[in-house]
């Protein structure tokens, strides 16, 4: 018998990667990455509204032919046999709803919709529903509804509803031609599957819950009066959607002959409910209860999981992106928060601010992220505001923006970088804050993506301010790891997805422990950062600011006298 192996198929922002992983030891055996071919590195885009980002559905199901045929080649030119293949695990972004025909049929492959950007995927980061957010979190809060207890007590512009309802709007022939809307990840796996017929379609409830306002609490989608207050056909829709959710461990079907066969894979095979990419990513870097996973890149996702309380009901933690039962793991609380701009915030630093010598893109990150980790916490007298690209959690608000404060004209273009990177790990603590204020413990932190692996720097930093030890996963690619490994769990090769991790799920041997003299540093520079995350963000409409610059200039100079030295001799000893 072939050596027990899982695919997983992990559908990003600008192309897709498969990876084949050995049950065994979650070792990738092989992987390979398609490119979206449509628009601008995948996204289609309208250059009179910034806001507007789509997906061509064809590139998902094209993605999926060539990036899982030329992994299977990989796999078998590096000596292991495709046959072993047991499981087939999807994860997307989201919400990424796709507006479809009565059979499942994205409307884009009709003629007549085919460049009508209204008919295409609306992406994760189409934000042009922000009023209609508002909207749908206004008449919830008017009418008492129950539905924000379940994403955090504010609806936003990146999700189901409000996307929906913005193509009614602007759109009204699109969304009177689309029998139902699905999102990426359930599309996918019923498309593997065979069986598109959005009434039949297993779905997934890491999208339901966290995007479109599902729980069993209160019959699962928000009632239809709700629905009809805001849009009478919004009602009349809710009976062509869904009424059950499942966990991503759980299976959705068959792999269709014809694609199993396509592709290279053994006929038979159990495809598992899709999931959010973030989501199979905590699963991938072994999240449990008080481990917290940040999916780091152009933005954050960060995911934990909570029992459940005796009745079966998970907490209500305001500001979050969601708490799901099952939407992680079953049986589980999922809960989930993140940033708008991490990755995104670094890479605009080295775009926009620095001087010619320091070279471009990876040479200039890496000549950046060298000499400000020579700098001392406090000694730029820089704090920034991390919301280039809005607010995501806690104030869920895609309207506001950047700050840097404490300039002069001494102030270098190392200094900003590592005040863009203090300001994201600020912003973590506000989330961690928020989980632990909300009775979920957050005692170690597990970081995955680009950053992890190539800013030492950045994770020390993350460290100092969250004082909390940070590690990180040892797969490069953990959520295609997560699909495979839920996948794994769904097809009955592990009896739960904890035995699964135990053998597939690792973290590296380096450890970011906190450095006492550093987090006292942090903790009042993030007293400045809150003050102004609370003034800004309109939590504390009558805060005094006045104070805030003489406070930052006092600290720079504590730090120069005290810190900076000692602050380049630590880094060296780390490095």
């Amino acid at each position: 018998m072939p050596a027990p192996l899982s695919l997983g198929i992990d559908y990003g922002t600008n192309s897709c990667r498969a990876v084949v992983v050995s049950l065994e030891d979650g070792a990738e055996l092989a992987s390979r990455v398609f490119a979206y071919p449509s628009g601008e590195n995948g996204i289609l885009l309208d250059p009179a509204d910034p806001d507007l980002a789509r997906q061509r559905p064809q590139d998902w199901t094209d993605g999926f032919a060539e990036a899982v045929s030329g992994a299977l080649e990989d796999l078998e030119a590096a000596g292991h046999d495709p046959a072993g293949v047991v499981a087939v695990g999807i994860d997307t972004t989201g919400s990424t709803p796709l507006p479809v025909d009565a059979n499942g049929a994205p409307l884009s492959h009709q003629e007549r919709f085919s460049e009508n950007l209204a008919a295409q995927a609306w992406l994760w980061k189409d934000h042009t529903g922000h009023a209609e957010a508002a909207e749908i979190t206004t008449l919830a809060r008017e009418r008492g509804e129950p539905y924000l207890a379940a994403c955090g007590g504010t609806y936003s512009s990146e999700w189901f509803w409000s996307k929906i309802l913005r193509c009614k709007r602007v759109a009204p022939d699109v969304f009177e031609a689309a029998h139902s809307w699905v999102e990426c990840c359930d599309y996918l796996t019923a498309w593997a599957c065979g069986d598109t017929t959005p009434e039949t379609l297993k779905r997934s409830v890491c999208a339901a819950g966290h995007k479109a306002m599902f729980s069993e609490r209160w019959g699962g989608l928000p009632s239809e009066d709700f629905l009809a207050a805001l849009d009478p056909a919004l009602a009349r829709l809710r009976d062509r959607l869904y009424a059950e959710a499942f966990p991503p461990n759980e299976k959705a079907g068959i792999l269709r002959d014809d694609l199993a066969r396509a592709c290279g894979l053994p006929s038979g095979i159990p495809v598992a409910i899709g999931a959010f990419d973030a989501h199979m990513g905590a699963v991938g870097a072994g999240v449990k209860p008080g481990v917290l996973v940040k999916i780091m890149g152009t933005s954050t996702c960060d995911i934990t999981v909570g029992d459940l309380a005796a009745d079966g009901s998970v907490p209500e933690i305001e500001g979050l992106c969601g708490v799901v039962h099952g939407s992680v793991i079953g049986g589980m609380a999922g809960l989930e928060a993140g940033q708008s701009a991490v990755g995104d915030l670094f890479a605009w630093a080295v775009a926009q601010l620095t001087p010619g010598r320091y070279g471009t893109g990876g040479e200039a990150h890496a000549a950046l992220n060298a000499e400000a980790e020579k700098l001392s916490p406090g000694q730029s007298g820089l704090v920034a505001l991390d919301w280039n690209n809005g607010n995501r959690t806690v104030l869920v608000d895609p309207r506001l923006s950047g700050l840097l404060l404490g300039q002069t004209l001494h102030t270098t273009a190392a200094e900003v970088y590592r005040a863009c990177v203090e300001a994201t790990a600020f912003g973590a603590k506000v989330i961690v804050d928020r989980f632990e204020s909300g009775g979920v413990s957050v005692d170690e932190v597990v970081v995955c993506g680009g950053i992890a692996e190539k800013s030492p720097m950045a994770m020390q930093v993350y460290a100092d301010v969250l004082d909390r030890p940070i590690k990180t996963a040892a797969s490069s690619q953990t959520c295609g790891l997560g699909a495979a490994l839920s996948a794994a769990v769904a097809a009955g090769a592990f009896v739960s997805v904890e035995e699964a991790q135990a053998r597939m799920a690792h973290v590296k041997e380096r450890v970011f422990q906190p450095e006492p003299r550093s987090v006292a540093a942090y903790a009042e520079l993030f007293a400045i950062y809150k003050k102004l995350h609370d003034a800004f963000g309109g939590v504390d409409r009558a805060a005094d600011l006045s104070a805030v610059m003489p406070e930052l200039r006092r600290i720079a100079e504590a730090s120069r006298k005290g810190g900076a030295l000692a602050g380049a001799e630590e880094s060296a000893d780390r490095g």
